[in-house]
């Protein structure tokens, strides 16, 4: 299907009022926010989460495709390539969802082993799965990949070992796969601090302090319109380049 047209150039990706999105983890959170801001943009965006009431809601309010899975499942990553490559193709893949791991945040001395390997599985293994699978689309539009990492990924964190560990290892794959893939733009991103589930799963009451995802989700889509060479850009770098 894509043959018989002209391919797009990356600045079509950048202003073609059709872009396509495909958004992990959007029922909620940042990936929701994500979903609005975008949405906000023009662009169509195809979500999934595994809730699939609520990402039935969000997809509602923006407009956007929903498909329910988790991207730990093959057959569904595959469910999610094939919708895309139905609607021509996929121009920017926003790798959101993530698992926190063990809870309460056990030191690494006590944390379970079979737990850590499945948080590897969803914050690292799937992101990459699908990135695989998008990446001839990717090519062919000039498209772009964000990676959401944390602070955590560089900084020693008592009780973050197994989270901290796996963003770790999703910053090193981008930056790899940003060296590898010259006509795809790759960043991995961290937001800072946000007032979500997850944090709150995390640190408690703290996270009512913490901004509210929407202002991480309009500084990434600012990211992705201005297009910057692939980097990692930890939170104060995000928002100084967003202002």
């Amino acid at each position: 299907m894509a043959a018989a047209h002209a391919e797009p150039t990356v600045d079509a990706m950048t202003h073609n009022e059709s872009r396509i999105a495909l958004v992990t983890g959007a029922s909620r959170g940042l990936g929701e926010a994500l979903a609005v801001a975008l949405a906000g943009r023009g662009w169509h965006t195809v979500l999934t989460a595994r809730g699939e009431d609520a990402l039935k809601e969000v997809a509602a309010r923006v407009g956007a495709d929903a498909l329910a899975g988790d991207v730990t499942d093959p057959s569904h990553r595959a469910r999610l390539a094939a919708h895309l490559e139905g609607l021509g193709g996929v121009d920017l893949l926003v790798n959101n969802a993530s698992d926190l791991g063990a809870t309460p945040l056990p030191a690494l001395a006590d944390y379970p082993l079979d737990r850590l390997s499945r948080l590897f599985e969803t914050n690292v293994t799937a992101p990459l799965a699908l990135t695989q699978l998008l990446l001839p689309a990717l090519r062919r539009r000039g498209g772009a990949v964000v990676n959401i990492s944390s602070d955590a990924a560089t900084g020693g964190y008592p009780g973050w070992g197994g989270y901290g560990a796996s963003k770790a290892a999703l910053d090193q794959l981008s930056h790899v796969l940003s060296a590898e893939e010259p006509d795809v733009a790759v960043w991995w991103v961290d937001p800072g601090e946000m007032r979500t589930r997850m944090l709150a799963e995390a640190v408690g009451a703290e996270a009512e302090a913490a901004p509210p995802p929407q202002r991480a989700a309009e500084a990434i889509v600012r990211l992705v319109d201005a297009r910057p060479a692939g980097a990692r850009f930890p939170a104060s770098r995000l928002f100084e380049d967003a202002s």
